[in-house]
């Protein structure tokens, strides 16, 4: 293929989705990033080299809602590829429609073998070390299961005041990334997706009053803190789930007093880390013991099962061990660059879909 020695940094992906939530997979392009770790790799990118998420996310080349993925050489010996997630707002250090998303494509695609009828595998995320276990059929990744850091309940029924909105009782609970999680029906919605606009709205809203009055950092890294997602959690739609959620991703800065900035987008899928951070809620208060799935569903009715393998402890909290099973579908291979002349090499945002 003949490429124009106008266009430069040339950056192979797959698209895929994993129930829904679109996640990019960059395959090509970049070589490697400085760092002795997964986790400096994420802090390097963001500090040092952040025109590669804007680039990828923000359009013409991405889209709101989008994730974006970058596989890179691991740091650690048993692990078989790193990645590093990038998402509209922040480097996530763990996420589980992405990680389910990287393991079909790093198969699918022939990265890394693929062995019928099951392929184990361990990927290296800045959160730790992921173990994957893919059941394959016919060069399909038909599901995949990986197992989680450790989730844990930081606060459970506590009091949260959202400007313009009352008085209400969350839970605050770190599934990968700390959630801040409300009752959905205190909102009067019912989590279908014609209520997308305002969840967003109510969620971006929970997420700054929690910033605000309920503060929270990772006991072991604190570089790990705050929130960049809410949970709003209901009852399933059917015999065919056990809950339903919507995790609203912040897109943009959020300012009380300018009410054009409460954007943001909702996780397509049932969210794995969200699911995580749920499933630690449940289980401290006695409500989903070791061992027993929990089937939980996005706002399409799309299901991520999880399961809590074993108990153990992060910092002064009481944390268990989350497993989580999904699927995804490639969607797309695609080539990306920079024109020489190119006004918009790190893309834009416009006030119609983006933060104004």
């Amino acid at each position: 293929m003949l490429v124009s020695v106008r266009l430069t940094g040339m950056i192979t992906a797959v698209d895929a989705h994993a129930g829904g939530e679109p996640g990019r997979v960059i395959v090509g392009g970049v070589l490697d990033v400085p760092g002795a770790t997964m986790f400096e790799k994420r802090l390097y990118l963001e500090q040092h080299a952040d025109g590669l998420r804007k680039r990828m996310l923000r359009e013409p080349r991405g889209y709101p809602g989008l994730c974006c993925n970058l596989i890179l050489p691991p740091t650690r010996p048993e692990a078989d590829a790193g990645f590093v997630i990038m998402e509209q707002t922040d480097y996530p250090p763990m996420s589980g429609s992405n990680t389910i998303c990287v393991t079909t494509v790093l198969l699918e695609t022939g990265m890394v073998p693929m062995r019928e009828p099951r392929t184990e595998l361990t990927l290296e995320a800045p959160a730790g070390l992921i173990k994957v276990t893919a059941e394959c059929s016919n060069g399909k990744v038909r599901s995949v299961t990986f197992r989680n850091v450790p989730a844990f309940a930081v606060h459970l029924d506590a009091t949260l005041e959202v400007s313009r909105l009352g008085t209400f009782t969350v839970d605050v609970a770190y599934g990968g990334m700390f959630y801040v999680i409300a009752d959905a029906a205190s909102f009067g919605l019912r989590l279908v997706p014609e209520e997308g606009r305002e969840i967003v709205r109510i969620g971006e809203m929970i997420k700054a009053a929690a910033r605000e009055q309920l503060p929270v950092s990772y006991p072991e890294t604190p570089d790990v803190a705050g929130y960049s997602v809410a949970q709003l959690s209901g009852p399933a739609h059917g015999a065919h789930a056990d809950m339903r959620n919507a995790v609203v991703i912040s897109t943009g800065a959020f300012d009380w007093d300018k009410p054009d900035t409460w954007t943001g987008a909702l996780d397509r899928s049932a969210c794995g880390t969200g699911t995580c951070a749920r499933m630690a809620t449940l289980h401290a208060r006695g409500k989903l013991p070791l061992g027993q799935p929990f089937r939980h569903e996005s706002i399409l009715g799309t299901i991520f099962t999880g399961c809590l393998d074993s108990a153990t402890t992060v910092g002064q909290y009481q944390a268990v061990v989350p497993t989580i099973t999904g699927s995804a579908y490639i969607t797309g291979i695609s080539q990306y660059v920079v024109d020489a002349e190119d006004p918009f090499p790190e893309g834009f945002t416009v006030g119609d879909l983006w933060p104004a």
